[in-house]
């Protein structure tokens, strides 16, 4: 199976987490019942969405640093749960190019945001790049 997918079960592990309080272990160990990945792509998951929750602060601080004048909790939660995502592959996993990460949470957002989704994380991840990581 394929990446994409894999970071799709990744921002909706994510998503559920954050939207319905559910923690971290039950969430990927529902998520990951439910599709078939190969071990590398389990792998993925559970890397991602255990290193978002180990650095939630840092990236909801980071989120709200290139949003300026938004709540990062008022962010809908598509929204946030694809750019902790995004945020995360970019500044801590050097083996995804950031070209990739980023087109993959425009992606994300197309299939999952509402018609202003893919704009604003495109908008907010470019300013993340251009700033290099984390402020």
């Amino acid at each position: 199976m394929s990446r994409r997918l894999a970071r799709q079960v990744a921002f909706q592990t994510l998503f559920q987490i954050d939207l319905a309080q559910v923690d971290l272990e039950t969430a990927l160990r529902q998520r990951l019942e439910d599709v078939e990945l190969d071990e590398e792509n389990k792998a993925y998951v559970q890397t991602v969405v255990r290193g978002v929750m180990e650095q939630l602060t840092a990236l909801d601080a980071q989120i709200a640093h290139v949003a300026k004048g938004w709540n990062v909790h008022r962010l809908g939660f598509v929204d946030r749960s694809i750019l902790r995502l995004a945020i995360y592959e970019i500044v801590f996993m050097d083996e995804i190019p950031v070209r990739v990460a980023v087109n993959e949470a425009v992606e994300l957002a197309k299939e999952f945001g509402d018609e202003e989704s893919p704009k604003f994380v495109n908008g907010l991840l470019g300013t993340v790049v251009r700033e290099g990581g984390f402020a």
